[in-house]
């Protein structure tokens, strides 16, 4: 497979808009059973609208995205505030604000159990070290995609004390370390011009770092599950890969399903973004989720004009989106100098 496509910025952007894509596009379906989307909405080939008994996002208009990328926006404008670092307590404080700033939009969309309970210990006294320290789901890994922009994958350690410092406060276990650590190797890989199977190993290592970091908890460990799942699925067609991934690897909000949810179908479908996203869209479970993953990782290859631009100019103007400003203010701490003189301000 070909290294990825376009510039450095484009490829970047495209991470973020591979993200937004993946998201809106599972916006309809999510928490929903397979059984029931082919039902609703058939097979999913496009955006659409949330349907009336949408379980989460009841009647939104199609193309609009979810917590995924409204949190991973969140957090890449905290890296640029902070020149790199991120303030636990005014994340998790920026988090609060984003969840009630929701419920009086009249949103169902809110913070998922392990933020909400990581943010209640916060309230509750506990240090920002110790909140987290069940957090075994998948957010910290639905909103890292900036953390790889920020962050090269030519500096391991650098990006995985990044993904730590921005998964710590609520994820603060190794399964949501190991996963978030897998999305944000993988888009910071495909950024740097890596090829796909590339991006993809630096995934496995980054998660088995990652698996070392924060507090222990009992669960299927996720690099050596993404490395058996790449090569179980690899040369499946679609509806096989589907079958697979709903009813064996699963695409629960436990990392150690959808995190490789997201990673098998970039395996077998890495050269079809669009067919990549919409069957993550269609499998059930946490569909917006494991799309937006996939969907970052793949635009991070592919840039953002290997992307459906029609999709995704409708994706930009429902939520008004402005992406660039955002790509650009996290690839300038990419940069070697401006890293080093945050890291010295740091010491």
């Amino acid at each position: 497979m070909a290294e990825g496509s376009g510039s450095e910025r484009d490829r970047a952007i495209g991470a973020l808009a591979g993200l937004a894509l993946g998201d809106a596009l599972g916006m309809p379906t999510q928490s929903m059973s397979r059984a029931a989307i082919a039902v609703r909405y058939g097979r999913v080939t496009t955006l659409r609208a949330g349907a009336p008994d949408q379980p989460i996002a009841p009647g939104l208009p199609a193309g609009t995205v979810t917590d995924d990328t409204e949190q991973a926006l969140l957090l890449a404008h905290l890296l640029i505030d902070g020149k790199g670092v991120v303030d636990a307590p005014a994340f998790a404080a920026a988090l609060d604000a984003w969840e009630q700033d929701m419920i009086r939009r009249g949103s169902q969309d809110l913070l998922g159990p392990s933020t909400k309970r990581a943010i209640q210990r916060l309230h509750d006294g506990e240090s920002p070290a110790e909140s987290g320290r069940d957090g075994t789901t998948n957010g910290a890994a639905m909103r890292v995609a900036p953390v790889g922009i920020a962050f090269p994958a030519t500096d391991p350690a650098a990006l995985l004390d990044a993904v730590v410092a921005a998964s710590r406060v609520t994820h603060n276990t190794g399964l949501g370390i190991a996963g978030a650590a897998a999305v944000a190797a993988a888009v910071s890989a495909g950024i740097d011009g890596a090829a796909l199977p590339d991006a993809l190993d630096a995934a496995e290592q980054a998660a088995e770092q990652g698996a070392q970091r924060g507090h222990w908890v009992a669960g299927g460990d996720i690099a050596a599950r993404i490395r058996w799942a790449r090569r179980w699925v690899r040369g499946m067609g679609p509806a096989a890969l589907a079958d697979a991934v709903a009813d064996v690897i699963g695409t629960s909000v436990a990392s150690q399903e959808s995190v490789v949810a997201a990673f098998a179908i970039a395996e077998a479908m890495g050269d079809d973004p669009l067919g990549a996203l919409t069957l993550a869209a269609g499998i059930g479970g946490d569909t917006d989720t494991v799309a937006a993953m996939c969907g970052a990782v793949l635009g991070a290859q592919h840039g953002v004009g290997g992307l459906p631009a029609d999709q995704l100019g409708i994706v930009r103007r429902v939520n008004r989106l402005d992406l660039e400003p955002v790509v650009d203010g996290l690839l300038a701490l990419r940069s070697p100098a401006l890293r080093s003189q945050t890291l010295r301000s740091r010491t």
